[in-house]
């Protein structure tokens, strides 16, 4: 869908052009007079405002100018011109941490990468508020000089710390960007996580105390505001992704993303795939739309896609039935004065169909009043929720997940007394309301507690899930990492406190979490290119929880590898990975001729003619990828694929292939058993046979297994 102008029948059109190859087109003003001339007259002539949005010179090829929909038309006949499309809006997908994930001042992998000094990570987020306390740059040395960038807050608001910031949300006839303050919280949140600095006495509500730093504190920051509110338009974005490439950042931080689309239609791929180009690791979250298959964002295979797992904190409440049963959940609101004497128990359920609680929805209810109110979660924001029984008098409420949520709940600033608890809690709580002659229920706060035995990490019920629809060879989701109930930076306080920090959740806080893992290793190993951080992040990752067991997700049964990916971050193994597969930026040429057979199209994304036939094509599992996804056709029983390792640890490495089989009616064999190497960034090839049995009846059309290089020192 189109963004239009309301006041006139112009819309905003991304039109991607043929890379000009003359040299008198080296510089942003040539370009943009380049771009200029691809406009219809009407729109070059037009003097009622500035037709075009941005001009780009690294994400893409090409332009974003507002037209009508015939000059569209007209733009699209032009020779030169590749395609034309109407701008679409993109979402954001929206402490104890760095404990969590066993990072600890002064000791390993901290000490060792020095905090992530002299890395630069830059955001394509809703701006920030550069006043937190997150953005101290005490002990953070100034910006390396390959620094480019710029601070467009007036004063002093950056520092060492946030050295750049800014803005590329345009107001309608406007031709300043507005400034890149955050608005919505969710930037400063996702900044502070990533890379934010020491602030002891951090908490949220009373909650959550403790020393809130992001996982990369010495790394440096640059904000760049592509949303506001209502999301994120494709422009604004594709301007972010050029500028923070202009500007010389290392690692991009993207959390947001759209429906899954063909990279060549995929504004973020493109963008990141100019980016990688320049030797910039991008990660970016996963979604919120899980636990469906097939519901991922971001799934292009040079992207690092983060979905979303729980930390071993709880913020706990209790709901207590009068029969004596109790339910254990979780709420960031925690009132010290609500006196948890029972209360008569309401369900204003609808006709059988979920009671979410909706604004409005209880204004006809007289029996709402003085009792605590069992709420459906559903498409109404819990806090909207709680406002709607707040409004007709309620004194409480419980809040129940649907069978797809499970077991995670959410730690939400409530506006009264007020618990999240799980799908089984929920259906036993409404048994004994419809059983119960006088049914009555209180909530018991009980605080912060981090639980020593715990489940975590597990996969969040909203984390978006593969398979990849786009590129079926290439496992998506490659990673998990801290996003349910994570604590970090918030523009403005919850409450009468000085304190601005808050507890969300979504793949928009596990991004940032792995964005400054990778800073960590950047610093570590300055020469390592995106490829082999994301191979050190994905094959080190660990398939177990905190007990010991395989990690499970929101119906706390084993997840499957479509949920986790490689697994959880380890950011303490991944700095020292032993073998890395490290592609180099041209082999994505193939892969991309293997996945799309239109030229033209493949010139979109990668920014130069591409003949086919020349540089040959291989199929997506071919790709030299720290995972391995094949597919059997009916007619097939056999599929080869050949990975190729780099030696990044001791020069004389020996490694013995160990295999995890297959659960189901495939088998493995992988050729050569040994991996011998004699010195240091020496490569090695080997081939991984799949077999599957005929005829066989499997109780899953999936099957997953590993294959793990052990060495003296290193799996």
């Amino acid at each position: 869908m189109a963004v239009a102008d309301t006041r006139s029948s112009l819309s905003t059109y991304i039109i991607q052009v043929r890379k000009p190859t003359d040299k008198h087109f080296a510089t942003v003003e040539d370009l943009d007079s380049l771009y200029r001339s691809f406009l219809p007259t009407t729109a070059a002539s037009s003097k009622q405002e500035q037709r075009m949005v941005h001009s780009y010179q690294h994400a893409l090829s090409g332009f974003a100018a507002k037209l009508t929909a015939e000059e569209a038309k007209a733009v699209q006949e032009k020779d030169g011109v590749l395609q034309v499309h109407p701008e679409e809006v993109l979402s954001l997908h929206t402490t104890r941490t760095p404990d969590f994930l066993g990072l600890h001042q002064g000791v390993g992998f901290w000490k060792d990468s020095n905090f992530g000094k002299g890395v630069i990570i830059g955001l394509l987020d809703s701006g920030v508020f550069p006043e937190h306390p997150s953005f101290n740059d005490e002990g953070v040395p100034p910006p390396p000089a390959k620094w480019k960038g710029r601070c467009d807050f007036n004063g002093t608001s950056c520092n060492n710390k946030l050295i750049g910031a800014r803005s590329f949300i345009n107001p309608i006839n406007a031709t300043q960007a507005v400034p890149p303050y955050d608005d919505t919280g969710h930037g400063t949140h996702t900044s502070s996580t990533a890379a934010g600095a020491f602030v002891r006495d951090a908490s949220a509500l009373g909650n959550a105390k403790g020393t809130a730093v992001g996982m990369a504190p010495l790394a440096h920051l640059a904000m760049y505001k592509v949303c506001v509110d209502d999301g994120c338009p494709a422009s604004s974005i594709l301007a972010g992704f050029d500028a923070a490439i202009e500007d010389g950042v290392d690692v991009l931080s993207v959390s947001l993303g759209g429906n899954s689309k063909p990279f060549f239609k995929d504004w973020i791929a493109q963008g990141a795939f100019a980016a990688t180009q320049k030797g910039i690791f991008v990660s970016c979250s996963a979604g919120n739309s899980g636990p469906y298959n097939t519901s991922l964002s971001n799934e292009a295979p040079w992207i690092l896609t983060v979905g979303a797992s729980s930390i071993d904190r709880s913020i706990e409440a209790t709901a207590r039935l009068g029969n004596g049963l109790e339910f254990d959940g979780e709420t960031l609101y925690q009132p010290h004065n609500f006196h948890p004497a029972l209360l008569p128990l309401i369900y204003p359920e609808i006709d059988d169909r979920i009671q979410d609680c909706a604004k409005g929805s209880l204004r006809f209810r007289s029996d709402i009043r003085g009792k605590v109110v069992v709420c459906d979660l559903g498409s109404t924001e819990p806090v909207v929720a709680g406002q709607e029984v707040k409004d007709r008098g309620g004194v409480a409420m419980i809040l129940v997940n649907g069978l797809t949520d499970g077991y995670t709940t959410l730690a939400d600033a409530h506006v009264l007394p007020a618990v999240e608890v799980s799908y089984v809690a929920g259906r036993e709580i409404k048994r004994y309301f419809n059983t119960a002659s006088t049914p009555m229920a209180t909530i018991l706060f009980k605080g912060t507690h981090i639980i020593r035995r715990s489940v975590a990490p597990a996969v969040a019920s909203f984390s978006s899930r593969g398979p990849n629809r786009q590129s079926p060879g290439i496992l998506k989701p490659d990673i998990i990492g801290p996003g349910l109930n994570i604590l970090a930076g918030w523009p403005f306080p919850l409450d009468n406190s000085t304190n601005l920090f808050n507890v969300i959740s979504g793949t928009s806080m596990s991004c940032p979490h792995l964005s400054g893992v990778a800073a960590l290793l950047k610093s570590t190993h300055p020469n390592w290119s995106p490829e082999a951080i994301k191979s050190a992040i994905m094959t080190t990752a660990t398939t177990f929880n905190m007990e010991g067991r395989p990690i499970v997700d929101e119906t706390l049964h084993p997840a499957d590898i479509f949920a986790t990916g490689a697994g959880h971050i380890n950011p303490s193994k991944a700095v020292d990975p032993g073998l890395v597969y490290d592609d180099g930026p041209q082999d994505y040429i193939p892969y991309l001729c293997g996945l799309i057979s239109n030229e033209s199209q493949i010139e979109v994304i990668v920014k130069k003619k591409v003949n086919c036939s020349s540089i040959g094509s291989i199929p997506d599992y071919q790709l030299n990828y720290p995972s391995i996804t094949v597919s059997f056709k009916p007619s097939v029983t056999n599929v080869s694929v050949t990975r190729t390792v780099k030696n990044v640890g001791p020069a004389k490495s020996r490694y013995q292939s160990v295999v995890d089989p297959i659960k189901g009616p495939v088998s493995i064999g992988v050729y050569p058993r040994e991996l011998v190497f004699t010195e240091a960034n020496q490569t090695a090839s080997y081939r991984v046979d799949f077999t599957r049995e005929v005829d066989s009846k499997a109780p899953s059309p999936y099957a997953q297994g590993a294959i793990t290089w052990v060495s003296a020192r290193h799996s």
